[in-house]
């Protein structure tokens, strides 16, 4: 699957522009760790792009990432874009366990991106200047962005094998480039 056509899909089944937006961010911070490991960046970038794409229609989990799944398995997605979407949830984990790149990497962006992007908010220079002491410090206050895990964060962060600190610096970094998309320019 190309990169428009997971975009076209993205937006068939995602109206809300918070949830497309979260697409493009774990799709850049996925380009980013694909160059980083050396890996096929257009897959990994899709796999981001495409990773909630049915949340807004099964919300609920195992529905969440099955039904996503079932869709693009018709559209004839490569197994491992697809067998890494499903990855990201943990109900899923005991068939799709997080034990590829494209599925550390997956899981490791995903609440992180979105944390991130919250942090970014809340600031009059949006990503530029954001650090990892100023993200650790929103970490340690549970009622900031209170939906977002941080166990998943620093379980993921484990999972690429990359101190806390550099793994925010990264997703920040992925992020900027895409900043305007994102609504933090």
């Amino acid at each position: 699957m190309t990169r428009d056509q997971a975009w076209q899909l993205l937006c068939e089944y995602t109206e809300s522009e918070s949830l497309r937006k979260h697409g493009l961010a774990v799709e850049a911070a996925m380009r980013f760790y694909a160059r980083h490991f050396g890996e096929d960046e257009e897959k990994w970038g899709v796999a981001g792009l495409l990773h909630d794409f049915d949340y807004e229609r099964w919300p609920e989990p195992p529905a969440h990432t099955r039904e996503g799944a079932r869709i693009l398995r018709e559209k004839g997605v490569d197994d491992e874009l697809v067998d890494a979407i499903l990855s990201h949830g943990d109900w899923n984990t005991d068939e799709y366990p997080r034990d590829r790149p494209i599925r550390k990497a997956l899981f490791a962006v995903d609440e992180l991106c979105g944390f991130i992007i919250a942090c970014a908010l809340v600031r009059p220079t949006r990503l530029e200047g954001l650090t990892p002491k100023s993200v650790k410090k929103k970490m340690k206050t549970p009622a900031f962005a209170a939906a977002v895990s941080r166990d998943d964060i620093t379980v993921g962060t484990e999972l690429i094998g990359l101190p806390l600190d550099d793994h925010i610096r990264n997703c920040v970094e992925a992020l900027q480039p895409v900043a305007a998309e994102l609504g933090l320019a």
